[in-house]
């Protein structure tokens, strides 16, 4: 337990130094944690951590999911509701489809392996995207936009990659049966997060403690998440609704004032916490992969997912072209390349059965495609913002 604390201790002054640094060289934070991840693994200071999907989503993914979601007014998200629960169910599934598709045909991968690897990689991680647009101080239609479109995606891809792996172990599920899961998944995830977080403020509006009401947030966070992926639901979508609930009943001055004034500089230091743990950790393991020989496929995959994702956002956009929701070309143009790879991507291909065909270069190559994500899109997107004008 000693040992425990005194490196979390460690990675934290590392995590602060890192912020400190990158601000002064006006470098993405995410991009100089995966770097320092990688100088503490070369340098051969022992991480006693590693990245699982146990970690990530036990630990990691229910604070930063609730948090973004805090910060999300609701009568925005519900007017985007349609175009990002597009991108986020056909959207997915066509991302998905021309990866795998790609990878079936070029590289001659059995259907399997291809498919898993295409709904692996084919949402977009909520924490690198939330972190990095954070950054960038962008603001408006957009940040609401592709915050909402990534949090939404990661549900559905976690739960088709859940699908995918049931299929291929000798599950006989139909496209009607798999159509029903996704379906109570999903609203079973939303129903839980909603009646547990209105649940817990309830009882925050009956105390004047604000220690106490941001303790409840803190249940509502973790509860909605866990007690949702218990019952088979999604529990990245009852954060998500957990943090729209609370963030409504700190506007309505259903908590103290004090309560309002410190939930967010909370879950903002929450969120640095995690944010900063998992960078430095995909960064250290990074640092161990080896992709002598497979440069080919690494490449292929990553032209792959790059297409997959254009394929996803400028035909579904173009849907509502003539409608109230129509998005602006240049909100599609960072929609497109903003959509980043990290710690999901990771954490499922981590969790594949050891006898899956290619499991190990399914590993190897996502981490390849996350590398290219972090340090291509993660350096470039702050860029891309100012010169299409939607940052300063």
């Amino acid at each position: 337990m000693t040992s425990d604390l005194s490196q979390l201790g460690f990675l934290l002054f590392v995590s602060a130094l890192v912020a400190m640094l990158t601000r002064r060289l006006h470098l993405p934070y995410t991009v100089g944690l995966v770097l320092a991840g990688m100088t503490l693994y070369f340098s051969h200071v022992y991480i006693k951590w590693h990245l699982t999907k146990d970690l990530i989503f036990s630990v990691f993914l229910p604070p930063l999911v609730f948090e973004a979601a805090l910060f999300i007014h609701w009568r925005d998200f519900k007017k985007e509701l349609p175009v990002v629960t597009l991108l986020a169910t056909a959207g997915v599934v066509l991302a998905a489809a021309v990866t795998a598709v790609g990878m079936h045909y070029a590289l001659a991968w059995d259907w399997g392996s291809a498919i898993v690897f295409g709904v692996l990689i084919a949402a977009t991680d909520p924490v690198s995207v939330i972190a990095t647009f954070k950054e960038s101080k962008a603001h408006g239609r957009l940040r609401t936009l592709i915050e909402s479109e990534s949090l939404l995606n990661d549900g559905t891809a976690a739960v088709a990659f859940v699908a995918v792996l049931g299929v291929l172990a000798g599950g006989h599920e139909t496209v009607l049966s798999i159509s029903g899961v996704l379906f109570v998944t999903i609203i079973g995830g939303v129903l839980i997060g909603g009646i547990i977080a209105y649940l817990f403020m309830l009882l925050a509006g009956r105390t004047p403690d604000y220690l106490v009401e941001i303790t409840f947030t803190t249940l509502a966070a973790y509860g909605s998440f866990f007690v949702a992926e218990h019952f088979r639901c999604s529990g990245v979508l009852a954060a998500l609704t957990a943090g729209l609930v609370v963030g409504n009943f700190r506007s309505s001055g259903s908590i103290s004032a004090a309560g309002r004034h410190a939930l967010g500089p909370f879950w903002e230091y929450v969120a640095f916490v995690a944010n900063s743990l998992i960078f430095l950790l995909i960064g250290a393991q990074e640092a161990q992969q080896h992709f002598k020989g497979l440069w080919v496929p690494v490449l292929l995959a990553i032209a792959l997912v790059t297409l997959g994702r254009a394929a996803t956002i400028y035909p579904l956009c173009a849907l509502f072209v003539r409608s109230r929701l129509k998005i602006d070309m240049r909100h599609q143009h960072v929609l497109f390349w903003g959509g980043l790879r990290g710690a999901l991507a990771l954490a499922l291909s981590l969790s594949l059965p050891e006898d899956l065909p290619r499991r190990d270069l399914i590993v190897v190559i996502t981490f390849a495609v996350v590398a290219f994500s972090v340090f291509a899109q993660g350096l470039t997107i702050t860029p891309l913002l100012r010169r299409l004008g939607q940052i300063k």
